[in-house]
């Protein structure tokens, strides 16, 4: 089948992928939309195990799963938050399974718990009700992750679906955090702006000190400004050696701010796995 018409960067072999799973971007309401990047949809049925691979963005993730295999628990279904991997994410989906997806802007999950730094969950998949928080008192009765399992992947429907998880993250909704607004604005600005290359020079953008924009993305975003800029890179990286079977590496290192095209072939092969030129002709 055909990939979704928005941006998916970051998946590793996005073709193959498509040809195997139904893969969905859904956008959520409006008044979650400062928050939240996207939902992401999964449904697969699957004669043989397959194993999709995606290079993570600075993305904390709100993940719902249910799938034949693995265990009763599998089978019943599961909420869990997944914190950054700073590594190459690989996930083996086999038989039948249905996945929704909460994408969190980069910062904008720190309001949704504020008891801890995110760094916390950076690395960690931890079921989401021993994270999530109601925002006060008097909305502390909502329904927990866990209840809201059957209405997120239960139905046919995927309006139904995204309805649920709109609902659900509703019931969340913090109060304003301007220092996670901050982060949330910085990050952007590193995705959008590719003149900065440099923690040096965004901490000036923000008008921070190094200091200060280090532990800003500790606490807020879950990995340091440094991983944010190096991990764009490679994303872009990989969006050229997609589109272009025979890209000018040198002067895409020069683009991306790297020393030499040796530099970035290193760090393009210890995050993907393969050399970038190996990739490009695959």
């Amino acid at each position: 089948m055909a990939g979704p018409g928005r941006e998916t960067r970051g998946i590793v072999d996005a073709p193959d992928l498509f040809t195997r799973v139904r893969f969905r971007l859904r956008d959520p309401a409006p008044e979650l939309r400062p928050y939240l990047e996207h939902y992401w949809l999964i449904d697969w049925d699957l004669s043989e195990p397959y194993t999709s691979r995606v290079v993570p963005h600075p993305s904390v993730h709100l993940v719902f799963e249910r799938t034949e295999s693995g265990g009763e628990a599998r089978r019943a279904g599961s909420a869990e938050v997944y914190g950054i991997v700073q590594g190459l994410f690989s996930q083996r989906l086999e038989g039948r399974g249905r996945v929704c997806g909460v994408k969190f802007r980069p910062g904008a999950f720190r309001p949704f718990a504020p008891q801890r730094p995110v760094s916390e969950w950076t690395g960690r998949r931890v079921p989401a009700d021993e994270v999530l928080v109601a925002p006060d008192v008097a909305r502390g009765h909502r329904p927990s992750a866990s209840a809201t399992v059957p209405a997120v992947l239960d139905p046919a429907d995927e309006d139904a679906r995204v309805a649920a998880l709109d609902s659900y993250v509703l019931s969340l909704l913090p109060r304003p955090d301007p220092q996670a607004e901050l982060a949330t604005e910085l990050a952007e600005l590193v995705r959008t702006d590719r003149s900065l290359l440099r923690v040096d020079s965004l901490a000036r953008a923000g008008g921070l000190s190094v200091r200060s924009l280090q532990r800003l993305f500790s606490t807020c975003v879950g990995v340091g400004p440094k991983w944010v800029i190096l991990r764009h890179r490679i994303h872009e990286a990989l969006r050229r050696a997609g589109s272009d079977p025979e890209p000018d590496w040198a002067r895409l290192a020069a683009d991306l701010g790297y020393s030499d095209q040796a530099h970035l072939v290193r760090d393009f092969t210890a995050t993907v796995g393969v050399p970038p030129a190996a990739f490009a002709q695959r």
